[in-house]
């Protein structure tokens, strides 16, 4: 903890509250840590207990992925109060874990829209790497009907979907993109130059030219 302290910096804590984040820990120097420290499981639970973000950050580095209980992910979820550690938990953790699906299932069905966010990271996990278990028109349909309204880390994760839907499934593509177009879902979000735009029918398209084969 008197690491992590020092390893303090005001203008990162800037830039990250921006973000909803509650720490200032330049993430390059969080990630030197952790390897220096390695896999260690009691101290990734001591971390965690501390509340802290910068150091729940860190536990979520040095952890055992597959040795957190079902409960025990769902609690620690529940607990996350901010973005960057919910996003580190359900990719760097609960990804790996051999509970994953049953708390995608349970996670997605939720009423608190942080916690549906992150069942639908999941699902979208499922959709690149594991469609066969996986409803596509049945998620297309939730989504055209439900994405709109959704608060916005629900709605963001909703749209990463409905994306990796289009990219990964040309079957499903012409789809994805006409609910894209007419819901306009992040259709003006601030995009910096060289980057691809969240918006949906606009990111299928890029990716989907990436992948192309090269023109003989």
């Amino acid at each position: 903890m008197a690491e992590l302290a020092a390893l303090e910096d005001p203008k990162a804590r800037a830039a990250n509250e921006k973000h909803g984040d509650d720490h200032g820990v330049n993430l390059g120097k969080l990630r030197a840590l952790a390897k220096r420290l390695k896999t260690q499981q009691e101290l990734a639970r001591e971390l965690w207990a501390t509340q802290d973000t910068a150091a729940r950050l860190l536990a979520l580095l040095v952890c055992r992925p597959k040795a957190f209980g079902r409960d025990e992910l769902d609690a620690m979820l529940r607990g996350a109060r901010t973005p960057k550690v919910q996003d580190w938990l359900v990719n760097y953790v609960v990804k790996k874990n051999p509970h994953a699906e049953e708390l995608r299932l349970v996670w997605t069905a939720d009423p608190d829209p942080v916690v549906a966010s992150a069942g639908w990271a999941l699902t979208t996990e499922g959709v690149a790497k594991k469609p066969e278990g996986l409803d596509l028109p049945g998620l297309l349909d939730v989504i055209e009907a439900e994405m709109k309204g959704a608060p916005d880390r629900l709605q963001w994760a909703m749209n990463h979907c409905l994306a990796q839907i289009g990219i990964g499934h040309p079957e499903h593509r012409a789809r994805a993109i006409a609910i894209g177009e007419r819901l306009q879902v992040l259709k003006d979000y601030p995009t910096s130059p060289g980057c691809t735009s969240p918006f949906a029918p606009d990111w299928i398209a890029e990716m989907v030219r990436r992948q192309a084969p090269p023109v003989a």
